[in-house]
């Protein structure tokens, strides 16, 4: 059995898969990461551009300044300035070469076709230069950036309508045990219906990872090697819930051993999820989590969590973490260090009654998790916490 942190450092030191790079639409782009520098087509801005409404002008020794016309943002027409006349402009429009300033409209006074100004400005005052958020030629977002909207906006705003992208990972999650069934059917007696893998379905959806199929297989040696065997060659990532135990019908640690699944880890020093495995074979990493649901999703966020995100090349291997007051009393029994589910806000963190593996109902209502310490058995009202923030 291992420690946290020496299971953490175990994922993120396995090497990384080596997923491909797909050509995709923009717009469907989102979520993805780069997979080559992006250098951009043109300048951006394309041409001298008023960084607001008010007047280009000529700049001269006097304060007053003749009127000659009007451009609006998109007119295409180039006039010139000669020294000390202006032009109305609005933001965003092109500034003639010959303005040399921008004169932002509460400080001008207009009379008829004449202005005054309050001072002489710095020349290029309120232009932005050719180029100046980029140049033709230049990287505009590097190889492994993570596309956001903003940055989706932003090559879009270069005319760029497809990128070059990392394929995002191939994903099974493989559910066992003969007391499951889906919601749809009758819940006879001994059975439960099965939630585990739709849980884990929702939290990769929201992760924005599609590629996902799901299986189920019985309590069987044999189908279970076989079902095993098929999505490790299918996929790049493997989740198992359930079986991992040293049960009479636990089988999957067996079938992974047959299968020469490389073990990196198995079982950690913690609660919930201490019979946690975290195995690869080739190209394949393999997750067998508990099987009982709030230790699998915890499992999740806390393991799961790095190893996708350095398939995608991502910078940020774990969820974000934070100093928060406990406003919740704690007493911890054993041990083990725990992730207790929680409620955060505005840097204070409620502890939440029912943390127990087996249980959901918390973990509904849940945004974070809060890491109690082996050395620690308790947390009081006012006590500083580690906080984990959960994906919404």
């Amino acid at each position: 059995m291992i420690t946290i942190k020496e299971a953490i450092s175990l994922i993120k030191n396995t090497p990384p898969i080596l997923l491909e790079g797909v050509i995709n639409p923009i717009i469907e782009s989102e979520g993805y990461t780069l997979f080559k520098n992006i250098d951009s087509p043109i300048n951006m801005p394309p041409f001298r551009q008023s960084a607001m409404d008010g007047f280009a002008i000529n700049l001269h020794k006097d304060l007053s300044y003749n009127l000659i016309g009007e451009l609006k943002a998109g007119d295409g027409h180039k006039p010139i300035l000669k020294p000390g006349e202006a032009i109305r402009i609005f933001t965003g429009s092109a500034v003639p070469d010959s303005a040399n300033a921008v004169i932002m409209q509460e400080k001008v006074k207009v009379d008829g076709n004449k202005i005054k100004i309050e001072q002489i400005p710095p020349k290029n005052h309120n232009i932005r230069a050719l180029g100046e958020q980029v140049k033709k030629g230049e990287v505009a977002l590097k190889k492994g950036t993570k596309l956001t909207p903003a940055a989706i906006g932003y090559l879009t705003s270069l005319g760029i309508t497809q990128v070059f992208i990392f394929k995002k990972p191939n994903i099974a999650i493989v559910t066992t045990g003969n007391e499951l069934i889906e919601a749809e059917q009758d819940l006879s007696h001994g059975k439960i219906y099965e939630s585990n893998s739709k849980m884990l379905l929702s939290a990769l959806y929201n992760l924005k990872l599609y590629n996902v199929t799901l299986y189920k297989v019985e309590d069987d040696y044999n189908k279970t090697v076989k079902k095993l065997n098929a999505v490790i060659n299918d996929n790049h990532l493997v989740l198992i819930t359930g079986g991992i135990s040293v049960g009479d019908y636990d089988y999957v640690g067996k079938a992974l051993h047959e299968l020469q699944v490389e073990k990196v880890f198995y079982k950690v020093k913690q609660k919930p999820g201490k019979p946690l495995f975290y195995g690869k074979k080739k190209d394949t990493q393999i997750f067998a989590l508990p099987g009982n649901p709030a230790a699998a999703l915890s499992c999740f966020y806390v393991y799961v969590y790095i190893a996708l995100q350095k398939m995608m090349n991502y910078d940020a291997l774990e969820l974000p973490r934070v100093k928060a007051k406990s406003i919740s009393n704690f007493d911890k029994k054993g041990n083990r260090p725990q992730f207790l589910k929680a409620i955060y806000n505005n840097n204070e963190v409620e502890i939440l009654e029912g943390q127990n593996s087996s249980m959901l109902q918390t973990f509904a209502v849940s945004n974070a998790l809060v890491y109690l310490p082996e050395e620690n058995n308790n947390i009081n009202i006012g006590n500083e916490v580690d906080v984990i923030i959960l994906p919404t």
